[in-house]
């Protein structure tokens, strides 16, 4: 849900009347500015050197056709003398040759000094919407990386968006360079006729007309295929990814998701064929429109010049103006063309940067009373469009120095209920306390400081043993003191002990020279990084044995309950050994706590607890 005040990007409404008819939305040009804003703040010199060189390469071509007539009127006149049988001088036609090749030479450098400037801007531009695509990314919450409405915006924000600044603003610096180039040559056209200038405009609205739609119909398609783009992308992830590769040789998926690959790109192929086909046949009938008025133009100023009424010479620079004239109105269309599909795409961008956080936190950066622990107060909880809540009126107090156990079948609402407590979700109704103060008051990440966890579903970083243990704490992230101690606590040391480079060895199968670890080992590693946050007064563990032997579990809880002295600890697990050890447990079924207290007293009560319980210790004898 967006908050009431935010005002997400989306591209506006068709305009009424013709332009609505047509498909064209000119109400989406507002991103422009704010495209050659974020050049402008990208790199200051080279937006300034771009332009002073756009503004060159605007005016050198009329410099050059004008001076191209004076080079054959020149030379015209000096054949007459020649003719009349006097000596010819050749010096002013050769002082034009140069002035022409030096005119001719300052444009080639200010092309090439435009196309370095591009080059430049290109790289910096492209990193620097990438990194606020992240960074907005990171202030998000995890209901909205839930969302597969949100991973379409992102989808479509980091496709084409990365590029789309940087092409607006060179659309836009192109239209400046030929509208200073058709003002220039409008000067010199008006020597021979007003409507000439105009005779080039009319002919190339036409071919912009169209090839705006045909810009807007891609657009629209775009749009529609995000959600068969990322499935595409996913299936690709599925067939080509090392952790993914052994069931689906195993299960012999491959054909069948590579079937799936193929017909994906078959509908949008067709998608794109159609399209394609009616924008090209449309575009070759224009351009012979457009053909057909340059050479009427052609024909004018051949008459013209027959007639007497205009010079060897200017009937040269006429042609030569005409040409190129015609050739910067399609190349100025084009430019307004691309600026409507470019902002089209950033609409995606902007629509993604300006989303807002679903839930806004506090600003407190500690609670009243640290001795009061942790409440759950009638908190109840729902994921967007389920049926059923995920948590029901749950009331729990947990004091500093307590363990609590949480049980249940898989679904029963264990793991929701760690999210809640650590800001990641917020409660439909009720409250959480920590220290006295409810979790939608705190600071976010004061909130967070206070809280260690491991999910059960941790991450593997493609990093060295030592960040991957360091990452549970960005503070002592490099701080190979505490990696040790840490993964001295987590049970990790042992092994990491044997590894080549111990803490800098490079984990996983991405980079050479990296590790793989088996699943009890990265556990052990992920329960490291859990207590590297030794500020955390809450440690929660989500299932941090499901991957050891009895062994390790046994010596794992020696370490935990010596480690956790003083501080909440909640554990999730489907181990009875493990989970008998906490002062309490809770029950949960189907998001109620169903029963609450010590592993005797939930034994005598002969619930669903002692069902459970008696249910894995028959497994044992």
């Amino acid at each position: 849900a967006t908050p009431p005040n935010a005002t997400p990007a989306s591209p506006a409404q068709p305009l009424p009347g013709l332009l609505g008819r047509l498909g064209l939305n000119f109400g989406v040009l507002r991103f422009s500015r704010r495209a050659l804003t974020l050049v402008w703040s990208t790199n200051r010199q080279l937006t300034v050197l771009l332009t002073l060189l756009t503004l060159a390469a605007g005016m050198l071509p009329a410099a050059a056709a004008w001076i191209g007539k004076l080079v054959i009127d020149a030379i015209v006149a000096q054949m007459a003398v020649g003719t009349a049988g006097g000596s010819p001088n050749y010096v002013p036609v050769l002082e034009l040759v140069v002035a022409e090749a030096g005119i001719i030479g300052l444009l080639g450098a200010a092309q090439r000094g435009i196309a370095a400037c591009q080059s430049l801007l290109r790289a910096q531009l492209g990193q620097r919407v990438n990194e606020m695509i992240l960074e907005k990314a990171l202030t998000l919450d995890l209901t909205q990386f839930e969302d597969a409405e949100f991973y379409d915006k992102l989808t479509r924000a980091r496709r084409e968006a990365s590029s789309r600044p940087l092409s607006l603003v060179m659309r836009n610096f192109s239209l400046f360079q030929q509208l200073v180039a058709l003002f220039s040559f409008s000067v010199l056209l008006a020597g021979f006729s007003p409507w000439a200038m105009a005779l080039l405009v009319l002919a190339g609205l036409p071919a912009f007309v169209a090839e705006t739609k045909f810009s807007g119909d891609a657009f629209r398609l775009f749009r529609m295929r995000a959600p068969e783009s990322r499935l595409q992308l996913y299936l690709e992830t599925v067939l080509a990814r090392e952790d993914n590769a052994k069931e689906v040789q195993l299960f012999q998926l491959g054909p069948m998701l590579l079937g799936r690959y193929k017909a994906i790109f078959a509908k949008i192929y067709g998608e794109d064929r159609a399209l394609t086909m009616r924008r090209e046949t449309w575009g070759l009938s224009l351009t012979l429109f457009s053909t057909a008025a340059l050479y009427s133009a052609y024909g004018w100023i051949a008459v013209t010049a027959v007639k007497g009424g205009i010079s060897l010479g200017e009937m040269t620079m006429y042609l030569m103006l005409f040409k190129q004239g015609q050739a910067a109105v399609a190349a100025s269309l084009a430019s307004i063309g691309g600026m409507y599909e470019d902002n089209l795409y950033l609409s995606n961008l902007y629509e993604f940067l300006e989303q807002a956080p679903v839930f806004q936190s506090g600003d407190a950066p500690r609670g009243p009373d640290p001795a009061d622990g942790v409440r759950f107060d009638a908190v109840s909880f729902s994921y967007p469009g389920a049926r059923e809540p995920a948590l029901s009126a749950i009331n729990l107090h947990i004091r500093p120095g307590e363990s609590l156990a949480l049980v249940g079948e898989n679904g029963a609402g264990k793991s929701t209920l760690i999210k809640l407590l650590c800001g990641l979700y917020q409660p439909s109704s009720g409250r959480i306390l920590l220290h006295g103060l409810d979790v939608r008051d705190w600071e976010r990440d004061a909130l967070r400081r206070q809280i260690a966890v491991i999910f059960q579903d941790f991450n593997r970083y493609q990093f060295t043993v030592g960040e991957n243990i360091g990452a549970g704490d960005i503070e002592g992230y490099a701080d190979e003191r505490r990696w040790e101690e840490s993964a001295r606590k987590g049970m990790a040391l042992p092994f990491i002990r044997t590894l080549e480079r111990g803490f800098g060895t490079q984990l996983g199968s991405w980079f050479k020279g990296g590790k793989e670890l088996s699943t009890g080992q990265w556990q052990k590693v992920a329960l490291s990084r859990a207590f590297m946050r030794t500020s955390a007064d809450v440690l929660v563990l989500d299932e941090p044995t499901a991957s050891m032997d009895a062994a390790a579990e046994a010596e794992l809880f020696a370490y935990f309950r010596e480690h956790t002295v003083g501080r909440i600890s909640i554990l999730i697990s489907h181990r009875f050994s493990t989970v008998r050890q906490a002062d309490r447990i809770a029950v949960l079924e189907h998001g109620r706590i169903i029963e609450y207290g010590t592993h005797a007293e939930l034994l005598q009560a002969n619930g669903e607890y002692a069902r459970l319980f008696n249910l894995q210790a028959l497994g044992y004898r």
